[in-house]
């Protein structure tokens, strides 16, 4: 599952050390970590290992990220040659921004001393993913899948909508979509009002007898999966069922309100860039058509632009931008933190 370019791409035909950045995506699959050149001229080298950070009462475990991350990086570095150098390091990991403190107070030191690298910064994976679709310019980007959450910056301060979870909100992401579908079809099973006959043949089809559904659910740990899980099927029905189609509709309404929440004012000349990302925008038509002629209504100022890149290389983006240039979106304690560098600048 590696992405090794050509031998003769990391060759250092000058004999000096070879600059590279080191970008991770740590998220509910799994570890995806990639080297690239520091000048971005050849594309990135990767490692994907299937094997998530594990998660317990003080966060995510630092330790067991250095674990799965280490000798990935080790194997990318034998990959370049014995000239490279890791010059600056970004690490963007869902859950950072609330279960990231043992990450942020470990991490650095621990890169530093096995990898030799001082430029660090620790990411939410909502921050790798608006750099990856947008870079450094200012916007707003709206991730999701399973959840969903916007987040926008003026390149002053960061602006968050949503995000919050299933029980809390993710409203119209994959779990809030798939619950409302399985509820429409527990409708029509009891024979109660906004039913979906067409959902209640779906459900039973994937999960077999209706009434046996709570007991397959509401045990599960992965929950907020299991009912994402039927959001395809809610898609699948939009365009003969209108109790689907509706569901469609209040999700793509939920999804640009959050937009519209982070989009930077209207000072910014040209108005908003907005990207989407994430694997619930697959569903295609079915909620993007809705979606467009919602921000068309509450985010009139804001134009849809295809997204550049994925988180991973949203944070080679911000590792580039510690080696090199500079970063300008800002920092921040908790969704992007870089050592001895003040919030804001």
């Amino acid at each position: 599952m590696n992405g090794s370019p050509d031998a003769e791409g990391f060759s250092n035909v000058h004999g000096g050390p070879q600059a590279f950045v080191l970008g991770v995506d740590s998220g509910g699959s799994g570890l995806r970590v990639g080297l690239g050149a520091a000048d971005g001229r050849q594309p990135a080298d990767t490692e994907v290992r299937g094997t998530p950070v594990r998660t317990g009462p003080a966060g995510i475990d630092a330790g067991h990220m250095l674990e799965l991350l280490l000798p990935a990086v080790h194997r990318l570095l034998e990959r370049a040659g014995p000239s490279a150098v890791v010059t600056a390091a970004a690490v963007g990991a869902a859950g950072m921004a609330t279960l990231g403190d043992r990450l942020r107070a470990e991490l650095p030191t621990a890169l530093t001393g096995a990898l030799g690298v001082r430029r660090v910064a620790l990411a939410a994976d909502a921050v790798t993913a608006y750099t990856g679709a947008l870079g450094q310019r200012p916007g707003a980007v709206v991730a999701g899948g399973t959840g969903m959450i916007a987040l926008g910056t003026d390149l002053s301060e960061w602006r968050r909508a949503d995000g919050w979870g299933h029980l809390l909100g993710d409203s119209g992401g994959g779990a809030w979509i798939g619950r409302a579908g399985l509820d429409a079809a527990m409708r029509a099973h009891d024979g109660r009002r906004g039913g979906s006959p067409a959902l209640l043949a779906r459900l039973e089809a994937v999960f077999g007898s209706a009434a046996g559904l709570p007991g397959l659910l509401y045990p599960r740990s992965d929950r907020p999966a299991l009912l994402a899980s039927f959001a395809p099927e809610v898609a699948a029905c939009a365009a003969d069922d209108p109790v689907s189609a509706g569901i469609l509709y209040e999700a793509a309404a939920h999804i640009a309100e959050a937009a519209a929440a982070v989009c930077p004012g209207p000072s910014h000349a040209g108005g908003c860039e907005i990207a989407l990302t994430g694997g619930l925008f697959r569903m295609g038509e079915p909620l993007l058509g809705p979606l467009r002629k919602e921000l068309a209504e509450q985010a009139p100022q804001a134009r849809l632009v295809p997204a550049a890149g994925d988180p991973l290389h949203g944070a080679l983006e911000i590792a580039r931008a510690l080696a090199g240039p500079g970063l300008r979106v800002p920092a921040h304690p908790t969704l992007l933190f870089v050592p001895d560098r003040p919030e804001g600048t």
